[in-house]
């Protein structure tokens, strides 16, 4: 099998955000994204009700709806790009009286209540992977960075991978599931990867060791399409992008930014070590498993294995230390703000640890947690 890379301008961006739609009065997931939808074609001068919003899509879930950027230049653009399509969704919500939120998970409304979007792949899907597909009710931000050669794509891949766990304690915003505590800061991260093609990406020395590995998932009818392989870090050949999907849903604006700034920044910084003709270290596979699994079970407390050596080091210390290595990219990139948004993740706290202090002054009542998410997503991360 042959995939053609259709290169981009090098660390050009887009990013997706899925949004949940939750009632107004209770906090529970409501199951209108049609309606949202056709709303917001209604508004848009030159859409039919029909049509499908450039920006503004349908999910897996009739509670959710995800918005997609055009391809900008700087992180700021994305936002501004995000700010829109958000506003255009507000405009139809607020009338219904819904309000939408975004975290990892939904804490308390139950994942087998939620309706599937009546789409033939999605009913495909639910069919072939039962009771796992059902518990899908999970939100995340993808981050698609462009690459300008396709010999770069996957030393990229491996580099990424080895800030698994900074993305995933970053972003871990998924502690309850259906009404339960599962000590987990990321529960997301354990459930979608129960899908086939889900999950770490594997390491491969060439495109074409890939373009075989592509052709056998075919051969063997595990998937249908290339964008059946789920990987929390992929290719997107046909865009000319690598999509970071590690991340949990993330709350805000500000934080959406400061993950894109970060995934912005490390993929450039790889492309030039690339470009000098240098290499980038890679860790064995035993050893990113594990990180993935400290990262979703104690979040910014994990303490992550760094290299094929296996040193140590606490996550929050090691990206205090990236965040300053990368400071002369951002600035070069024109993230510099956005990158220094990363380091108020860390100061204030995750999502998932900001969601069970919201637990606690509430004697437990999640739809607490629920309204709190929604004004952080109204108002930023300090509501």
């Amino acid at each position: 099998m042959h995939i053609e890379f259709a290169p981009s301008r090098q660390s050009t961006l887009g990013v997706e955000w899925e949004l949940g739609l939750v009632s107004a009065r209770t906090g529970e997931l409501v199951s209108v994204a049609n309606d949202v939808l056709r709303g917001v074609a209604a508004n848009h001068p030159d859409l039919n009700e029909d049509d499908e919003h450039p920006h503004i899509k349908r999910e897996l879930l009739l509670n959710t709806v995800e918005l997609v950027t055009g391809v900008c230049n700087t992180v700021k653009e994305a936002k501004e790009d995000l700010s829109r399509s958000l506003a255009a969704v507000r405009e139809v919500t607020d009338s219904m009286g819904v309000e939408v939120f975004c975290a990892g998970s939904h804490p308390f409304s139950p994942p087998l209540l939620q309706p599937v979007t009546d789409k033939e792949r999605y009913a495909k899907l639910i069919e072939r992977t039962q009771w796992w597909g059902r518990q899908m009710v999970i939100y995340g931000v993808h981050v698609h960075v462009g690459i300008d050669r396709r010999d770069k794509v996957l030393p990229i891949l491996d580099g990424l991978v080895n800030y698994f766990p900074h993305f995933q304690a970053l972003s871990a915003s998924s502690p309850y599931w259906s009404g339960e505590e599962t000590g987990y800061a990321s529960q997301r991260a354990l459930m979608f990867q129960q899908l086939p093609t889900a999950g770490l990406p594997f390491q491969f020395q060439s495109w074409e060791a890939y373009e075989s590995y592509v052709q056998d998932m075919f051969t063997t009818g595990v998937i249908d399409a290339i964008s059946e392989i789920r990987w929390d870090i992929r290719p997107v050949a046909a865009l000319g992008t690598i999509e970071m999907r590690i991340c949990d849903g993330l709350a805000t604006l500000e934080e959406v930014g400061a993950i894109a700034a970060l995934t912005q920044c490390l993929v450039h910084e790889f492309s030039g070590i690339l470009d000098a003709g240098g290499t980038i270290p890679t860790m064995p596979p035993w050893h990113v498993q594990e990180n993935k699994w400290r990262a979703a079970r104690y979040g910014m407390e994990a303490i992550i294995i760094l290299d094929a050596e296996g040193n140590e080091k606490p996550v929050t210390e090691h990206l205090t230390e990236t965040l300053a290595r990368l400071e002369p990219i951002a600035a070069e990139l024109g993230c510099s703000e956005e990158l220094a948004d990363v380091a108020k993740i860390i100061e204030r706290g995750a999502s998932y640890q900001r969601q069970r202090r919201v637990a606690a002054e509430h004697n437990g009542d999640l739809q607490a947690v629920v309204m709190d998410l929604v004004q952080q997503m109204r108002k930023g991360p300090d509501a």
